[in-house]
């Protein structure tokens, strides 16, 4: 499906249903007179989830921060699908998704309660694309390496919602815009991924030195904020074209479209900041967005 087919279809969803998906919302989460803030997190490594560093350490202060949500809903580069899904589930499974790393991070357990009532008012609210209930999938690393500092005591329910990976960069920054209405009702939104991620040139001899990046990875990583402040989101869906080095930095989507989620969120009202802005081994960096009134 192409993007100019995918907008049409959103134009033509008919009063009535959408006029049935918020009152499934309204139901469930009232609107409120203010806008819950929305994130993009660099995750980066799974030992992040267990260890008190630098990044793990702002994630508290965010837990500090933000207001207490109703609810979690997470979009995470490590849920790649064919077609879009959210957990329905009323108790999620942590996922150790990953390998070679010390016994005490597959031992780390992230037992938030799920929401099936929120997940299928999500899926009737959006009408295009069509959003399937999961009741197989948990918590990814992605989801509850980040969580387990900001919300330590689990007890906020949360979600994830998978990224198509079928689909190009306009697909998601369009579903994210649908997602907006969430803001409103108390549902903090968070993608998780990384700006500049390339596993492949990792310098594993500098991965402790701080604010390590690479020429290119230092570069891009500006170039991605300048546009982000810049609200150039146009520029940021079609990266490929922003500089040379972009495939660097953007191998594979998968840990940049969670940001695209993020932008797609923003409202006119809301101020830009970053924080945990740093590089790590060269080629990750971990800089994330924080959307608020």
């Amino acid at each position: 499906m192409n993007r100019k087919t995918f907008l049409t279809l959103m134009a033509g969803t008919t009063g009535m249903a959408a006029l049935g998906s918020v009152r499934m919302l309204n139901e469930l989460f009232t609107e409120t007179d203010s806008v819950m803030p929305a994130l993009f997190v660099g995750h980066g490594s799974p030992m992040n989830g267990i260890e008190d560093n630098l990044f793990s350490n702002r994630w508290k202060q965010l837990g500090r921060e933000l207001p207490v949500p109703k609810a979690v809903l997470v979009v995470s580069a490590h849920w790649l699908t064919q077609g879009t899904y959210v957990t329905a589930v009323e108790k999620p499974q942590t996922i150790h998704d990953f390998g070679g790393f010390p016994q005490a991070l597959f031992d780390a357990q992230y037992p938030a309660p799920g929401s099936p009532e929120l997940a299928k008012s999500i899926a009737e609210h959006i009408q295009q694309p069509p959003i399937g209930l999961d009741h197989e999938w948990g918590l990814d690393h992605g989801t509850w390496t980040i969580l387990k500092h900001i919300y330590p005591n689990a007890e906020v329910p949360v979600l994830q919602l998978s990224i198509d990976y079928n689909q190009p960069a306009q697909f998601h920054y369009a579903l994210a815009q649908q997602l907006s209405e969430l803001r409103k009702r108390g549902i903090l939104i968070i993608g998780s991924g990384n700006m500049v991620h390339n596993l492949r040139m990792v310098d594993f001899a500098r991965i402790n030195e701080d604010n390590f990046g690479y020429d290119w990875a230092i570069e891009l990583n500006e170039l991605f904020k300048s546009r982000i402040l810049a609200g150039d989101h146009a520029a940021l869906m079609d990266y490929t074209k922003l500089h040379s080095a972009a495939k660097l930095a953007i191998p594979t989507p998968d840990h940049y479209y969670p940001l695209l989620y993020t932008l797609g969120l923003q409202q006119k009202q809301d101020s830009v900041s970053f924080f945990n802005d740093r590089a790590v081994a060269g080629s990750l960096t971990m800089t994330s967005v924080l959307l608020s009134e």
